[in-house]
Order: structure tokens, then sequence, then C-alpha cells
């Protein structure tokens, strides 16, 4: 192969580099519920589920629906009601626990096809002192849904079909599920690619490289 030639085949290799590089990535996430965990007023995803969680008396807990990539990209449940406020209707019980519960049922744009979200709500469940988080949002929120791993699939109904499926960038379902545990989004994208200044650089050598080469074959 000439010098020529050679240098070609690096200037178009690293074209397709750069081109790759800079192409926007298509995002892919799940939709399903996100459970969150509120304390000095800021809300934090839970460490555990639901059905495992026991939350103590004066807790408040919440439920998002959304489609996020992971837990550092998941939506958190908006408003800022706490406990006195949400459970001032539900007066303190010898033997039980009052749990706050917030349930965000997102929005439109998450909501799966044909489906429209409910308008968000709280609810104070008294329970027993050993109920989990699942049971407290069971005796305030039927019908709720599970899949057969246990997953939370829907709350108070919604959504009526599909369970933490995959949704790509476009907001079309692929079909994958993702195992589910604002203020909007708990982390986000930032910065310009670095594609396009590194894939120059790569040009800018390869070219030299190339010319170099090709003089020093003519002086040979």
């Amino acid at each position: 192969m000439t010098a020529v030639r050679r240098a070609t085949a690096l200037l178009v290799a690293a074209f397709a580099l750069v081109a790759e590089a800079t192409l926007p990535a298509h995002a892919t996430g799940y939709r399903y519920w996100s459970f969150w965990e509120r304390s000095g007023g800021h809300w934090t995803y839970a460490t555990e589920g639901p059905s495992t969680a026991r939350p103590g008396d004066g807790a408040v807990q919440g439920f998002r629906f959304a489609v996020s990539a992971d837990s550092a990209d998941a939506t958190r449940p908006r408003g800022t009601a706490d406990f006195a406020t949400i459970c001032a209707g539900t007066p303190a019980k010898p033997g039980t626990k009052r749990v706050a519960l917030v349930l965000d049922f997102g929005t439109p744009a998450d909501a799966p096809s044909g489906e429209r979200p409910p308008a968000r709500r709280t609810v104070c469940a008294r329970v027993a002192p050993d109920a989990t988080a699942a049971e407290a949002l069971a005796a305030t929120a039927k019908p709720l849904r599970y899949d057969t791993n246990a997953l939370l699939c829907a709350i108070a109904g919604y959504p009526r079909k599909g369970c933490g499926e995959q949704v790509s960038g476009g907001g079309q379902t692929a079909g994958d599920k993702k195992p589910a545990g604002g203020d909007e989004k708990a982390g986000q994208d930032s910065g310009p690619s670095l594609g396009l200044p590194i894939g120059a650089g790569v040009i800018a050598v390869l070219a030299g490289a190339a010319v170099w080469q090709a003089r020093r074959r003519r002086d040979v």
C-alpha cells in the first residue's frame, strides 16, 4: 500500500471514529414504581423494597411512577407534604402506627400507551406496629398488582398493564424488565460531548503522521 493510500485509510478511519463519538446515544429507561423515604424535607431512594422495609410511626414514604434508567436517574415524588399534614386527620391509637404515604402517578409523558395517570395523592395508613411499607400501601391504595417475581407493578390499579418494561429513548416499550426498588430527576447528564475535540485531535495526529511518512519515502 502506498503512503498516500495508507494516509487516506487512516483519515477515513479517524472520521468514522469521530462520527460515532459525536452521535447522541439513544437513552434507555424502565417504566416502573420507585420507592422513596422522606427525612429532613428531602426524598431519598429507599435502600430496600417495600415488602421488607418496616417504617416507624411518623414515617413518610413515597412511590413515584416514571421512566428512569436507574436509581441515580430516578424521579422523586412531587410535593412537600409532611407527616403532620398528611396524618392530621388520623389520630394516634395504641397498638398501631401511622405511616404517611405520597403516591405520585407521574406525568402523561411517562404513562403507558392509552393510559392517563391519576392525580397525585397522599394518604395516612394506620397499621400494626410491625407492618411493612407494602402492607401500609395495601391498606390504603388497593388494588395493587405484582408480577410473579413480587415486583410491584400497579398502585390503585395504575397502570392497568405492564410491569417494569424497558423503554427506548423515543418512549417505545422494548419488553425487558428491571426490578424496582423530583423535585424531579435525582441525576442528570451534563456537559458537551468530548467526541468532537478528541476526534479532531486524532485526525490531526494521523494526518501529520501520513504526511511525514510520505515525505520520508520520497527522500529515501
